[in-house]
């Protein structure tokens, strides 16, 4: 089912939230966070399918410290949208669970092996459907990731006033309830999904370690953490993948998070690679981005308000250039870019439209030369990018450092 672009407001100030909505939105980030990390991939409508499909290049699997996977994934998150049995991304897609199902199945055909979730998506909604559509066989052949972090009642999908909450006793009834959502004895990549300032990152990655020994969990992940809560993580538990936001628009992990990564040989997960969809050249520097009824949370990102957007157009214009020189979409492009980076790095894409999907495997099959990849990166490097990443509330969860056991 292709996806549904709602279309853009023709209020100029549609960006500018009413206080009421601030409010709610800043209320919801403590207690919603499907806010606080997004992969959404949205390709234009009849966008240009891979030049050479991925599968049929047969591109060598990438190595997230002892796994094994296709070199690009699947994130699965979404929630109910305010239309009766109708699912939304965070940008302003929709399907419906059928459709979902349909969706995460004929990936794991095309060879996807890597599908991310988290308990926070929905809540629960997410694992729910990814849990349904690897039913029939489909579980085996994939590395399954989630997450957990979050102050939500297990039993009851309510989110607590808490916020944050990596409790080693919560975790252990989190990880219980998502192995049943999940329909499976075991989950393969297990992140913490924001670090908790309240909970020693050792007591977190203990509580993990405990799980792998029952053999309820594989590997350990965390993601947006801090430099110091890596090392004192993998320390207790060797840490399987880092995953946090990387995009040709934010190349903040290549300051320290990236060559940690390298000297500790833990592989590295993007989410949002195609910057919320705008790194496709499906968004024109004249949109403006739902409040309502379903917020699009581009809404409330800087980088994507009205100025910051246009002038950030440049950046889309070269990925568009380098498209056409290698006989690519803009989202293949994109996609390989970061690919190109380091050999462990493995993009995460979401998207409601199956087209879309397999356009975006296409990417592990672009390869650049060594001096092809000098010149886009010097490129990129001198377009200026305009507006904060995240709202400032979410910024706050990101690069956070654990308290020190007492």
């Amino acid at each position: 089912m292709p996806a549904h672009h709602r279309p853009a407001s023709s209020d100029p100030h549609s960006t500018a939230l009413p206080r009421r909505q601030w409010l709610a939105a800043a209320a919801t980030l403590g207690i919603a966070p499907w806010l606080l990390s997004a992969c959404a991939s949205q390709a234009p409508a009849g966008s240009a399918p891979a030049a050479t499909p991925a599968t049929d290049a047969n591109p060598a699997r990438r190595r997230l410290g002892p796994l094994e996977v296709f070199p690009v994934g699947l994130g699965c998150q979404w929630r109910p949208s305010t239309a009766p049995g109708i699912l939304i991304d965070s940008y302003s897609s929709r399907f419906d669970r059928p459709a979902a199902i349909a969706l995460i199945r004929r990936a794991v055909e095309r060879g996807v092996t890597l599908i991310d979730t988290a308990e926070a998506y929905g809540p629960f909604l997410s694992e729910d459907i990814v849990g349904e559509a690897l039913q029939g066989g489909r579980r085996e052949r994939v590395t399954l990731a989630t997450k957990f972090g979050f102050d939500i009642d297990p039993a009851t999908g309510e989110r607590l006033p808490g916020g944050l909450n990596s409790r080693p006793a919560h975790i252990r009834e989190v990880v219980h309830a998502q192995l049943r959502r999940l329909r499976t004895d075991h989950i393969d990549l297990l992140y913490q999904h924001r670090v908790d300032p309240q909970v020693p990152i050792e007591d977190v990655a203990g509580a993990v370690k405990d799980l792998i020994a029952q053999g309820k969990v594989r590997q350990f992940g965390l993601s947006e953490p801090g430099v110091q809560a890596i090392r004192r993580a993998h320390a207790v538990q060797p840490l399987a993948a880092i995953q946090n936001e990387y995009n040709l628009y934010w190349r903040g992990p290549e300051a320290q998070v990236l060559p940690l990564c390298e000297e500790l040989g833990i592989g590295f997960v993007c989410w949002s690679p195609l910057a919320m969809g705008v790194l496709t050249g499906s968004v024109p520097a004249t949109r403006r981005f739902d409040t309502a009824p379903d917020l699009d949370f581009r809404a409330l990102v800087p980088r994507y308000a009205p100025d910051a957007l246009a002038a950030n157009m440049a950046l889309v214009d070269l990925v568009r250039t380098w498209a056409q020189r290698k006989n690519a979409t803009p989202a293949q492009l994109a996609l390989a870019w970061l690919m190109a980076q380091k050999p462990f790095i493995v993009p995460i894409p979401g998207t409601t439209n199956v087209a879309h999907m397999e356009e975006n495997l296409g990417a592990a099959a672009l390869r650049f030369s060594a001096d092809e990849l000098r010149e886009l990166n010097t490129a990129v490097a001198a377009i200026p990018v305009r507006g904060a990443r995240l709202p400032e509330m979410v910024m706050r969860m990101s690069g956070v450092e654990a308290p020190v056991r007492r």
